[in-house]
This record gives C-alpha cells, sequence and structure tokens, in this order.
C-alpha cells in the first residue's frame, strides 16, 4: 500500500523519536552520559552532523502540507524538470 506524504513524513518523524529515545536510554541505562559528551567534542564534524540527523524544519513541514492541503502549493513542471536534469549533467 502506498503511503501519503504525511503519513511517510510522520513514520520518519516517530522512527527519529524512538532512535534518539534509545539514545537516551541506552546512555543513562551505562552511565556513560560523560564520555558520550566528552567523545562528541573531540569528533569531526561530519561524524557529529551524521550522529545529529538531518536538521528537520517542522514549522516548514506544516507550512507546506497544509499549501498542499488546501491545494495552494504551486507546482512548476518546466522548473522540476531542468533542475532534474542538471543533478543528472553534473555528474
Amino acid at each position: 500500500m502506498i503511503n501519503s506524504v504525511g503519513q511517510s513524513i510522520s513514520s520518519a518523524i516517530e522512527a527519529n523519536r524512538l532512535r534518539e529515545g534509545g539514545k537516551t536510554r541506552a546512555a543513562s541505562a551505562t552511565g556513560s552520559t560523560g564520555t558520550t559528551a566528552s567523545a562528541s567534542t573531540s569528533a569531526s564534524p561530519a561524524a557529529r552532523m551524521a550522529a545529529e540527523g538531518a536538521p528537520v524544519d517542522m514549522d516548514r513541514i506544516a507550512a507546506i502540507k497544509a499549501a498542499i492541503a488546501s491545494g495552494n502549493y504551486p507546482v512548476n513542471p518546466s522548473v522540476i524538470a531542468d533542475r532534474m536534469m542538471a543533478l543528472d549533467l553534473s555528474a
């Protein structure tokens, strides 16, 4: 079955919450909260970004979802096609 955009975003957000909750519980269970902080300061910026996950602007997502639901989200197929072509040509 195909999920709607709202359902897939909701499930992704829930998965992220579960993942973050597991990290918190694991750190408190082992008592390693101090070592986690010191390890993150010595890690590379790329490692920190990977550990934190992608930044998500929930306000922006809510605004886009509301615009789609009300039928006011502009879609310009020409711009989409141009950007897809640009992605393909850069490789």
